[in-house]
């Protein structure tokens, strides 16, 4: 086995984690990047909520979110191919600027009380210029360490600080929602995020990753490899079971009889998934990338399924399986992101990272949609199971293509610019 193949399966410790966060030059970026992800997960909800409660309609709401969802797939692919051309400072400048423009006109569209179709058109706009510091923070991390344990321990970490995100900004936003003012979430997320972005766009360590011509080439980019076409593939899987169990869980707790205790689950999956999320980044299984992505999927897959036994202890049958399921999330994303320095083509890191984050975002669509179908004329059961065979499915799917995980072939191009300084 190759030497670039074998440090992408070797296992972290957790004083890889200390390394990587206290190597030189990269503890201003990695504040200003937890700045501006910590509302991630919070502005979308906010908006959910803030149309509901001016409205009063959910199916507004709905519409108002999936506009903002999908503004994001197509921002994190653009975003994520302009940093890797120019380096981040000036597409996160530009993407700031545009970012707090779009959601001051949505703000001034929900107070007026607009057509739905307005305020769907400016979401998608709030989506689209969302800063992605999350690609530039990741891709950063292939500059500032060398291959190697401390490397994929800055990946983990990335991948769990973005699961803890995704478990405090509901809660951030359901709790603000109830100030008086209904748009206090969607404002004091913005400002943090928009802080937070432009405290990483101007740090010295960022604005040192200079213009690569070499990430310029071919119209597919990071897809032109077929390894990342299979990355692709097993994030779409991810999202799309994800989706299902989004929709089914609270469904499942209102045909109980127990509707709040929907949301309560959900952070359940959340928690086990930060928890296990550490010790599999020591311990990685399988070792080879290419059986990683199908088996951790398949198994997400058949524990999900597991959520259509019945129990007459329902809760808490539904609750422990949630935990065991929930523990191969992190996995997963992890697993995904160090994939991508394997798969993707050189001076692509950044767009890579945003098919990545576009697959999984299309995946939850696509579960979400499907799940609300089923729940809607065959119980939450029938939702359970679909989520559980699509999985079995796109992993069978991922498990055929597995020999084009590998390290893409190189072609001699200019010199990268390296950080100067940063790593010294």
């Amino acid at each position: 086995m190759s030497q670039s193949v074998s440090s992408h399966e070797s296992r972290t410790s957790l004083a890889d984690y200390r390394v990587a966060l206290t190597s030189p030059g990269s503890r201003g970026p990695v504040f200003a990047s937890l700045l501006a992800r910590l509302p991630i997960a919070m502005i979308g909800i906010s908006a959910l909520l803030y149309v509901q409660r001016e409205t009063g309609s959910f199916a507004s709401a709905g519409l108002v979110s999936a506009g903002s969802l999908i503004g994001v797939s197509v921002g994190a692919v653009v975003q994520g191919r302009l940093i890797d051309r120019f380096g981040p400072t000036r597409p996160l400048l530009v993407t700031v600027a545009l970012f707090a423009v779009a959601m001051t006109g949505l703000v001034i569209a929900i107070e007026a009380h607009t057509t739905t179709a307005v305020m769907v058109a400016l979401a998608f706009g709030t989506g689209i210029t969302e800063p992605m510091v999350g690609s530039a923070s990741r891709a950063l991390w292939t500059r500032l360490l060398p291959s190697g344990a401390a490397r994929n321990a800055a990946f983990s970490y990335e991948a769990i600080s973005m699961e803890v995100f995704f478990i405090l900004g509901p809660g951030f936003a359901g709790l603000l929602v109830a100030a008086p003012w209904a748009g206090t979430g969607i404002a004091a997320g913005s400002i943090i995020m928009v802080s937070g972005a432009l405290l990483f766009a101007l740090n010295p360590t960022v604005r040192a990753w200079g213009p690569s011509p070499s990430s310029g080439g071919k119209l597919l980019g990071a897809l032109a490899s077929p390894g990342m076409r299979t990355l692709a593939l097993a994030a779409l899987g991810f999202g799309a079971v994800i989706g299902f169990v989004e929709v089914a869980v609270p469904a499942s707790a209102t045909e109980a009889g127990h509707a709040s205790v929907g949301g309560l689950l959900l952070s359940a999956w959340s928690l086990s998934s930060v928890a296990f999320g550490v010790a599999y980044s020591l311990r990685p299984w399988p070792r080879k990338m290419g059986m990683r992505l199908p088996v951790l999927l398949a198994g997400f897959g058949a524990l999900v399924a597991l959520l259509a036994l019945p129990s007459t202890l329902w809760a808490l049958a539904l609750a422990l399986t949630m935990l065991a399921a929930g523990a191969l999330i992190t996995p997963q994303s992890t697993t995904h992101s160090a994939a991508i320095e394997l798969v993707a083509p050189k001076g692509t890191a950044a767009e890579a990272f945003g098919w990545v984050l576009t697959a999984v975002t299309t995946g939850l669509a696509i579960g979400q949609s499907i799940s609300g179908y089923l729940v809607e004329h065959a119980g939450p059961s029938a939702a359970f199971l679909t989520a559980g065979a699509f999985g079995l499915a796109m992993a069978a799917v991922v498990w055929l293509l597995r020999g084009t995980v590998r390290p893409v072939a190189t072609t001699p191009s200019p010199t990268t610019p390296e950080l100067v300084g940063a790593t010294r």
